[in-house]
């Protein structure tokens, strides 16, 4: 028998001879059968353990081989992935020199016109958008440090883009959360002035691109002032020029650290920082941002100890501003219109342009002289039969009305007034009324309203003129304009000076124009002197004054000196009513008074009444050199 052969019933032992055990040895019990015991035979422990085995076998082998292929493995993972990195630096090599940084697009390149006084007090505007580009030099430094301590710390270092901005933002495009904010100033230009708004991966891509293009090609300098004249800052102001002007009623150079820091605060939520000023919530929630800014421009050296311990929360312009409308538009109209002529281009291109237009007009007064023909401009009166009081009287003697009768009127009358005020023999214009309200009459009854003359002409009558008053004799109606211009001839001893409302025009610190006097002889100096002697004298006063009217349907008060032409015109109408058009309406009794009121109150405007202001003391471009001693009015 050998080893092969052994009965199931026993075991071989080392030396290959069968081992009988009994019952008890081979573990079996009563009524079992010989190695049947509990658990055991091929499906059972020793089943298990020679398959947990050869389990363990072929785990061992597995790791051994691991083992001895790792590296080999390693490499190969390590050329895909380099090969892939090298594909993926590939393309972005290919895209980032076939990336083209594109124009501005049309919205950021347009601009609006900024009209301001003769003492460049702001105006008003005209164009689509309200942006002005200014250069960089324009901008105070500590302006420049503000909006970059606010959006961007790194901007004179990084390369342009924020990677961890973005992946956040990437993540957030994919992941449907809410968008992502955080992007460099380079990225915000791009973003804001040469792509779309869209927020899509391929858009997000390629603003990146074209940051890291724009940063390598163009100085900071330059990217920080495209960015400076595109952002938006709320108020409906695009750039830092508008944004000036809307927030505190100042250009961007004249800016202080307290100011600039609170625009550059602004930029983060424009739609509700905007209403700072007007809401006290609003505004307390900015002044915490503007004392972030000021902190971090103290601590990057941008300003001193000294300029953030001074600094104060700054003023606010009101917001909303109201109707703007008003008679301001008037002068708008008339600036515009000689602004485009004096450059050959449209009003609409003027509009567009981006242009800065200083006009002749002195802000405060015709704000003064709106005031004081606004009593009785729209005044509707039914019949009126009262006697004058002496005071009335007295008014109308003194406006040369004392031969008026009592004026009985019927139905609703509405008084023009029309105020024209000008400096003889340069035609600089510094008032110019033709209404109150440009919205319901934007006709300038000042500039373009044909006002009847009457006995306002006598002190021309026979006289040799000369153009371009060749024909004003023989004018029934004349503009309020045109006869000041005639007075102001008489007043500059014969010069005559085409009336002028734009001063200069520059654009983007540049002039492009700048008015001067366009003189010419009008009448002879003794003529001149005649219609001194002819006008109606004011004791108590130098300034010459003329009374006219026609009939009882229009009155003139001109007054002037060698310094100031002022011409008042009031006529009446009954308004029109359906189909029926407007008709001519005697003047109220209270015409007389008022056209006094209106004549005395914008002279003294314009003039001054400060203590030691002598006007006869200053030159007069349109006189004789060293002649300032003012007309004298005589019977």
């Amino acid at each position: 028998m050998n080893g092969a052969d052994v009965d199931t019933g026993g075991r071989a032992d080392g030396t290959g001879v069968a081992v009988i055990a009994d019952d008890h040895d081979r573990g079996g019990s009563p009524g079992r059968g010989p190695g049947r015991g509990p658990g055991r035979g091929r499906h059972g422990a020793g089943g298990r353990g020679r398959l947990m085995a050869g389990l363990r076998r072929r785990l061992v082998k597995r790791r051994i081989r691991i083992r001895r292929t790792r590296g080999r493995r390693l490499r190969r993972a390590l050329v895909v992935l380099l090969a892939l990195l090298a594909n993926l630096v590939g393309a972005a090599v290919v895209a980032y020199h076939l990336t083209k940084i594109p124009e501005p697009h049309p919205e950021t390149a347009m601009q609006s016109t900024v009209f301001v006084d003769d003492h460049g007090d702001y105006l008003g505007r005209r164009g689509p958008v309200d942006r002005q580009e200014i250069p960089l030099s324009q901008v105070p430094r500590h302006v420049q440090e503000a909006v970059i301590a606010a959006e961007n710390r790194s901007f004179r270092t990084d390369t342009g883009v924020s990677p961890r901005a973005i992946a956040r933002a990437a993540w957030a495009t994919v992941s449907g959360g809410d968008r992502q904010g955080g992007s460099t100033i380079t990225q915000q230009y791009v973003k804001n002035a040469l792509l779309s708004p869209e927020q899509t991966l391929s858009r997000k891509a390629r603003e990146a691109l074209i940051s890291i293009k724009l940063d390598r090609t163009r100085s900071k300098d330059e990217i920080l002032q495209g960015y400076l004249n595109t952002v938006y800052f709320g108020r409906g102001a695009a750039g830092i020029q508008s944004a000036a002007r809307n927030y505190f009623g100042v250009d961007a150079k004249d800016l202080t650290v307290s100011q600039g820091a609170a625009l550059a605060s602004v930029i983060n939520i424009p739609s509700y920082y905007e209403k700072a000023g007007s809401d006290p919530k609003v505004t307390a929630k900015l002044v915490d941002r503007w004392e972030w800014v000021l902190d971090a421009m103290a601590h990057s050296g941008a300003i001193t100890s000294a300029q953030r311990a001074g600094a104060r929360s700054p003023a606010f312009r009101f917001y909303p501003p109201g109707d703007t409308d008003g008679q301001r538009q008037y002068l708008i109209d008339a600036a515009a219109s000689e602004a485009a002529d004096r450059l050959g281009i449209t009003e609409d291109q003027l509009a567009r342009g981006g242009y800065t237009v200083r006009t002749t007009f002195d802000l405060t007064a015709q704000d003064a002289t709106a005031e004081l023909a606004a009593d009785g401009t729209e005044k509707k009166t039914g019949e009126k039969t009262g006697e004058k009081t002496a005071e009335e009287k007295a008014a109308d003697a003194k406006a040369g009305g004392k031969n008026r009768a009592e004026v009985k009127t019927s139905g609703d009358v509405r008084v023009h007034t029309a105020v024209v005020a000008l400096v003889p023999g340069d035609g600089a214009v510094r008032v110019l009324y033709g209404g109150a309200d440009y919205a319901s009459q934007p006709f300038n009854d000042a500039r373009d309203g044909a006002v009847e003359a009457g006995t306002a002409l006598q002190p021309f009558s026979g006289m040799k003129l000369l153009a371009p008053l060749t024909d004003l004799t023989r004018t029934a109606a004349p503009t309020p304009l045109r006869l000041a211009s005639a007075y102001a001839t008489a007043a500059a001893h014969g010069v005559y000076a085409t009336p002028y409302t734009v001063a200069k025009i520059t654009r983007a610190g540049r002039t492009l124009y700048e008015a001067h006097p366009r003189t010419r002889t009008a009448m002879t100096r003794a003529d001149a002197g005649m219609v001194a002697k002819l006008l109606y004298g004011r004791l108590d006063a130098a300034p010459a004054t003329r009374t006219g009217a026609a009939g009882l349907r229009t009155l003139w008060q001109t007054t002037y000196d060698e310094h100031l032409t002022l011409t008042v015109a009031l006529f009446a109408e009954h308004p029109a009513k359906g189909k029926k058009a407007a008709l001519p309406a005697p003047l109220p009794y209270t015409a007389g008074s008022r056209s006094l009121s209106v004549s005395e109150g914008v002279w003294s405007k314009i003039v001054g009444t400060a203590e030691g202001h002598d006007p006869a003391a200053e030159p007069n471009p349109g006189l004789p050199t060293g002649q300032t001693k003012p007309i004298l009015a005589t019977r």
